[in-house]
This record gives C-alpha cells, sequence and structure tokens, in this order.
C-alpha cells in the first residue's frame, strides 16, 4: 500500500497535542510527528529527511502567533497544506488566518472525523497541484518536475511524462494492482492506436531506471494482469 501521509502537529498544549496524534495514528492512515513551537517545528521541517504531507498548526504558539507562522512557511516556499486549529473563530480571525496562507481554519473544540475529513480534502486538492511530492521506496517523487530524488544516494532520476504518468497513477491506487488496459487508458487515452506493448515496453524503461536489480523489481511489480507500486519498500531492510 501507499506510504502514510505524515502530519505535522504544531501545538504547546502537551496533553491535546499527544491526544491528537494518537488519534490520528488509530486509523492506519497517517503518521504524526509533535512540536510545541514554532522553533521546534522549523528544526523538524529543516531536516534533510523531512517529508511532511500536511500540518496542523495552533495559533497561540508561545514562541510566535501561528499566523505570522504559517506566512513565513509559504515565503520559505512550504506549500504543504496547512489547517489552523483555534479557539479564535470570529470572522476577521477566520480572515487573517486564511490571509496568512493556511488552507482551512478549524475552531476548536473540534470533532476529529471532521479535522480529518477536511485533511483529506486539502491533500486530494494539493496532489493534483504543481507542488505535490510523493515518497516511493528510497525515492521522493515530483511529478511536475518528472523527477525521483534519491537522498541517501545524493542522485536525481528524470523521467518521461509518459513514465512520470504510470508513477503517479499506480501511486494513487494505493497498491492495489491496476489492469494494463485501465492504466493504458489512464495514461494514454482512449487511442485504439496504443497497445498493451506500448505500455509494457514504458514499464520496462521505467524499471532499468528505478529497479535496483530490474530483472527482480521490488517496486514496479506485475500482477493479476497488471502492475502494482509497492511504495513503502525500503532497500535497507530488504522488504
Amino acid at each position: 500500500m501507499s506510504a502514510l501521509r505524515q502530519i505535522l502537529i504544531i501545538e504547546d498544549d502537551a496533553a491535546l497535542r499527544a491526544t491528537l496524534a494518537e488519534q490520528i495514528l488509530l486509523g492506519g492512515e497517517f503518521s504524526a510527528d509533535e512540536a510545541e513551537s514554532a522553533a521546534e517545528a522549523e528544526a523538524k521541517l529543516a531536516s534533510a529527511d523531512a517529508r511532511y504531507d500536511a500540518i496542523l498548526l495552533d495559533i497561540g504558539l508561545p514562541d510566535a502567533d501561528g499566523r505570522d507562522f504559517c506566512a513565513k512557511l509559504r515565503r520559505d516556499g512550504r506549500r504543504m497544506p496547512v489547517i489552523m486549529l483555534t479557539g479564535q473563530d470570529a470572522e476577521q480571525d477566520v480572515v487573517r488566518g486564511l490571509n496568512a496562507g493556511a488552507n482551512d481554519y478549524l475552531a476548536k473544540p473540534y470533532r476529529l472525523p471532521e479535522l480529518l475529513a477536511r485533511v483529506r480534502a486539502q491533500l486530494r486538492v494539493f496532489d493534483n497541484s504543481e507542488d505535490a511530492t510523493f515518497l516511493i521506496g528510497p525515492y521522493v517523487f515530483r511529478p511536475s518536475a518528472k523527477l525521483l530524488q534519491e537522498t541517501a544516494r545524493n542522485r536525481k532520476i528524470r523521467l518521461t511524462d509518459k513514465e512520470s504518468t504510470i508513477l503517479k497513477f499506480l501511486y494513487r491506487a494505493g497498491g492495489k494492482p491496476v489492469p494494463r488496459q485501465v492504466l493504458l487508458n489512464e495514461v494514454w487515452g482512449y487511442n485504439s492506436a496504443v497497445t498493451t506493448h506500448t505500455l509494457e515496453t514504458h514499464v520496462y524503461r521505467l524499471r532499468q531506471k528505478i529497479e535496483a536489480d530490474p530483472g527482480q523489481p521490488r517496486l514496479l511489480l506485475t500482477e493479476q494482469g497488471g502492475y502494482k507500486l509497492d511504495a513503502m519498500f525500503s532497500p535497507a531492510d530488504g522488504r
């Protein structure tokens, strides 16, 4: 299945932060990291291996106004969805938060199902944007740039438009097999001149680029008359 989407919770109330992280983990859809201040959050975001899909941001931080911190995130080029959590829900507070670059604004006390629904909604929008990135095995995949980056080996892999589209569609299938004809239609459209051999050729070339041993693929797998992507395979643990 696809890697868990990682959420950074920036909240100074330790009990609330821990409870929120625990509840987020229960669904098996997201992982959670925590920061109690803007400074700690900034340090986590600056880490070389940091990759957060969304941020839950409290306004009342001990060392910053969350709205000012959100504006700084945007100035620094961070585009992941930011959902502000606050007790200040007057219209001017909401407007100020959104103007600072927040994608959504949820007043406390909030219900967890509603919060997660909003996170999912923002991620769906973000995943279709030019700023989206995905983790695939050892790679950070940037569809808009048609690029795979392998940080551990400091290398970049350039993809063709079709290779990038194939990876993106398989990733969004969540680890489920996609029949060849479905993938063919999604990537090339309903073009009768294009055959499954064309798809197989592109998959072969893609494996040459991303697999340690293309003859024994561990990421892009053939299964049930189609293909699937094991985005969570890690060469380090052999899984």
